[in-house]
Parts: structure tokens; C-alpha cells; sequence
């Protein structure tokens, strides 16, 4: 994918949704990093459905706090790897009562110092909360960026790191967004829409379709 077809890719994709938001259901920076936090190997729709009963009860650190142990993993226990996400969650939740005045820290290095908060999380965070220009590379980011030939990649890192120098300037706050809910419901891993691909034309994936089928 050249550079042009980098920006009609991008510019497709924003005339389709023109504001891209995250599916994570949040009401504050503190409530986005827990959703986060959960959401490593588990759907967007199973976190939402654990965070609205566990949020009617406890949504500071303070409160998560309040729960302890036992009382947050019945609140989440509906969500994979619950128990290990508990724990970490509670010990962000005291690091940031202790070194932050309860306040989600704004830098990268402090968000990627909190248990259970790798590079992915502390990228949707910034993004997401601060509007910076992240590149939070999942699955469905990894997929699109190298069935497409938008940022081949043999890592995430890799990946995140060609988007971060590929995708043009006016689409990078938003750019994480459109490309995971491409991922998640166009360019799908065993079977990707194709024939509903509003960018197909700038897809090098695409392109091969269409030249074999000619």
C-alpha cells in the first residue's frame, strides 16, 4: 500500500464513521483504565456487562479498594483470567491512591508502571482519555494492518510503530479506532467481508482478489 492509498484508505474510512469511539463503556478516566485492564482476552460486550454491575457499587480506587479480594472477583468473575485481573486491579488501584492522589497518571511510563497495564492499555488510555495520537495494537489491529499492507508487522510493536509513521497526521487520534472496528467487523480473521469492504480498492489483500478473479 503506497502512501496515496494510505490516505484514501483512511479518508474511506472516516467518511463511514466520521467519529469512531471505543465500545468500552466508561463515565470517567479511573473507569476507562479498569475496563482496560479487564479486557485482555475477553470481548468488549462480556467487560461492559461485568463493569455496569460492578461500577453501580465501586467506580474509584478507593472503593474498588473497599471491596477487597474476594468482594471485586464476585463483581468480574464472569470475565476470563478474573482472579489474576482482580489482583492487579486492586494493587493499581493502591498505587494510584499512594503516588498519584487517586488521579489516572497521564505519562506512559507511569500508566505502564501499574500491575496488569502493559503497552496496549496505557495506548487505548492515553488515546482514549487524553487524545493522544496511540496506536493500541490488538488482534484485530495486527490482522488489518498486515492483510491490508498497510503496516506489515511481525510484531505489535512493529506494527505500531509502521502506523505510527504511515498513517497521515490527520487521521492518527482517530486511526486506532476505525482500524479495530474494521478488524472486528469487516476484515474478520477465518472470514473477511470482502464483498462489503468499503476500502477494498486500497487493500493489497483486496487487490490480489480482485486480479485473480479477473
Amino acid at each position: 500500500m503506497n502512501a496515496a492509498q494510505v490516505e484514501r484508505f483512511f479518508a474511506t474510512l472516516k467518511a463511514v464513521n466520521p467519529a469512531p469511539q471505543t465500545e468500552l463503556e466508561f463515565s470517567s478516566v479511573f473507569e476507562l483504565l479498569t475496563a482496560v485492564l479487564l479486557s485482555a482476552q475477553a470481548t468488549d460486550v462480556g467487560v461492559n456487562k461485568a463493569t455496569r454491575r460492578l461500577f453501580a457499587v465501586a467506580n474509584t480506587p478507593a472503593q474498588i479498594l473497599a471491596l477487597g479480594q474476594d468482594g471485586l472477583e464476585s463483581h468480574i468473575k464472569t470475565i476470563g483470567l478474573y482472579r489474576s485481573k482482580a489482583k492487579h486491579l486492586l494493587q493499581t488501584c493502591q498505587i494510584l491512591i499512594e503516588q498519584h492522589g487517586g488521579e489516572v497518571p497521564r505519562s506512559r511510563e507511569a500508566l505502564e508502571a501499574l500491575p496488569g497495564v502493559g503497552r496496549k492499555t496505557a495506548n487505548v488510555v492515553l488515546n482514549v482519555a487524553f487524545g493522544e495520537p496511540t496506536m493500541a495494537v490488538d488482534t484485530h489491529i495486527f490482522r488489518v494492518s498486515n492483510r491490508t499492507g498497510l503496516a506489515p508487522g511481525k510484531t505489535p510493536l512493529a506494527v505500531e510503530l509502521g502506523l505510527l509513521k504511515r498513517a497521515p497526521a490527520a487521521y492518527l487520534v482517530d486511526a486506532h479506532h476505525w482500524l479495530i472496528l474494521h478488524g472486528r467487523y469487516v476484515c474478520q480473521a477465518r472470514k473477511p467481508m470482502c464483498n462489503v469492504c468499503a476500502v477494498i480498492d486500497e487493500c493489497d489483500h483486496g487487490r490480489q482478489l480482485k486480479s485473480a478473479s479477473a
